[in-house]
């Protein structure tokens, strides 16, 4: 589906609220006991952006964003300001932060990930938008060169390692970056009423992760 390669406006994003999604059945027995299924492998994020509108300023940059996007049409890029990095948020990204696979000679091709949780059931999530100018990369504790070792698809999160550098067997790949979400506008339609804004009213601006 059509992307357009632009980020929403930081300032407003960053006080926007939302977060990840799951979709659980949960059947209860008669007995009491429950029978629980995941229908999502993968969790998916959304977000209301009308929380960071803080003048009418921020409303004529939201209108205009919208109608270039042509309201659900095209997705682009959103910073999460509770989960933008490969490590703490209190923290600078190091090539050591995250392990996106381990060599065998001659898989060239690794895709960037996040790993939430540890003991139980850790869940890998996909990078697709990573900022190109944060990746780091090491192999066995090695920091590599963009460029030199390794090049970045940042339209799709994949570190393609260059002929003569590619990861010997049982080797580790490592990462660590700063990253976008894939979203769109979850509505066709602003509604925004000027008096409600003055009086403190939030518009309703949805935004939803989008997979791809």
């Amino acid at each position: 589906m059509s992307f357009h390669d632009v980020r929403f406006p930081t300032a407003i994003s960053r006080n926007a609220q939302g977060g990840p999604e799951r979709r659980t059945d949960v059947v209860v027995l008669g007995s009491g006991y429950e029978e629980r299924n995941s229908r999502w492998a993968d969790s998916r994020r959304s977000y209301n952006a009308g929380y960071g509108v803080k003048s009418l300023a921020d409303l004529a940059e939201i209108i205009a964003f919208f109608e270039e996007r042509r309201g659900r049409l095209h997705a682009f890029r959103w910073r999460d300001p509770m989960d933008w990095k490969s490590c703490a948020p209190n923290a600078a990204p190091a090539a050591l932060d995250q392990v996106i696979g381990t060599g065998n000679g001659a898989q060239a091709a690794f895709q960037l990930k996040k790993v939430y949780g540890r003991a139980f059931a850790p869940w890998k999530r996909d990078i697709k938008k990573p900022i190109a100018a944060t990746v780091k990369i090491a192999v066995a504790g090695a920091e590599k060169t963009a460029g030199t070792h390794f090049a970045l698809d940042a339209s799709t999160g994949i570190v393609t390692f260059l002929a003569g550098h590619i990861p010997a067997s049982g080797q580790s790949v490592t990462a660590g970056f700063e990253f976008d979400v894939p979203v769109r506008f979850d509505t066709d339609k602003l509604e925004i009423n000027l008096s409600g804004f003055t009086s403190g009213a939030i518009p309703n601006i949805p935004i939803v992760e989008v997979r791809l």
